[in-house]
């Protein structure tokens, strides 16, 4: 029995006393999951501030009125589109295939800048027309403030994720990448990807 509880202490600490990671899997990644939970709090910190001044005002504009919804449609189907393409990155360079690996990191990256000029031309529009961060033409200046916020830190992170995934595939072009750092810089476009579905279905949608 003393053996037994002895051989147990002993695969806890080499799990948990430092120098590997106590889940299975790299330090390097599992600090990627950290961040990316971290950053979904303020994410939805931010969506469940929006929904309550919505709830508050006295009327809200309809999306449909403000929005071009057909480039909206568009710039959704081109990230989600990027994020797929992102997952066949991660596959070939797990199957050892540099070349492939940075043709998929490519495309993804046009995908992403595809996705940051429809917001640039969302957001010229939305000024155009008189929108500010205290003023909306269309009403309660809570609607264009929330706009700017929630897109705009999203756009940040999806210029981060282009500039990001640039670095990768340059660094695998010349044969300096590993598997786990195309996966990582996947898991945070991952992430972009399903923080814009709910953006667009709780801001552009509801």
């Amino acid at each position: 029995m003393n053996a037994s509880i002895a051989e147990q202490q002993r695969i806890l600490a080499s799990d948990w006393g430092g120098g590997r990671s106590p889940f299975g899997t790299t330090w390097s990644k599992f600090m990627m999951w950290i961040f990316i939970v971290s950053d979904a709090l303020t994410f939805a910190g931010f969506l469940i501030a929006y929904g309550f001044m919505r709830a508050i005002s006295p009327a809200w504009p309809e999306q449909t009125e403000v929005f071009n919804m057909v480039l909206i449609t568009f710039m959704t189907f081109a990230l989600i589109s990027s994020s797929a393409v992102m997952a066949m990155a991660v596959g070939a360079a797990r199957a050892g295939d540099p070349t492939l690996a940075v043709r998929f990191l490519a495309m993804t990256i046009v995908g992403g800048i595809i996705f940051l000029g429809c917001q640039v031309y969302e957001w010229a529009h939305f000024i155009g027309e008189g929108a500010r961060l205290t003023t909306n033409p269309w009403g309660v200046p809570q609607f264009s403030a929330s706009f700017f916020l929630i897109t705009g830190f999203h756009g940040f992170h999806v210029l981060s994720g282009v500039a990001i995934l640039a670095i990768v595939a340059m660094r695998a072009a010349v044969g300096k990448y590993s598997a786990d750092g195309v996966e990582n810089a996947g898991l945070y476009w991952h992430f972009i990807d399903v923080v814009w579905v709910f953006v667009f279905a709780f801001f552009y949608l509801l």
